[in-house]
């Protein structure tokens, strides 16, 4: 089983920000910038590569929508989303998953 579907089945806890029937957003353990969340797909697929048409459709909702939550998470001063695609690009999780990062002034990404 994954990690992710864990969390959102509630079987491993999480500081959960959002939750629709299509996605949640969490806190990410891990943080790599003062703010870090993870926006998740509840549909288990590994990566781009892996979605239907549906999906993709649903990903580029949860992509619109989340402008919404910027001052809910604090990142009203801009964000940045990174999707890790495979192992050599530093995915971990095979889930695909968004990162979201803010709360401070991020060193430009190369």
């Amino acid at each position: 089983m994954c990690v992710f579907c864990d969390i959102i089945d509630g079987k491993i806890p999480s500081k959960k920000h959002f939750e629709n029937n299509d996605f949640i957003v969490i806190d990410d353990i891990s943080h790599k910038a003062k703010k870090h969340y993870l926006l998740i797909p509840k549909k288990h697929y590994v990566g781009l590569f892996d979605q239907s048409e549906d999906d993709a459709i649903k990903l580029a909702k949860m992509l619109r929508f989340l402008p919404s939550l910027q001052s809910e998470l604090g990142l009203e001063d801009g964000y940045r989303l990174i999707i890790n695609q495979g192992g050599n690009a530093g995915q971990s999780v095979m889930h695909l998953h968004i990162h979201i990062l803010g709360g401070e002034i991020l060193p430009i990404a190369p």
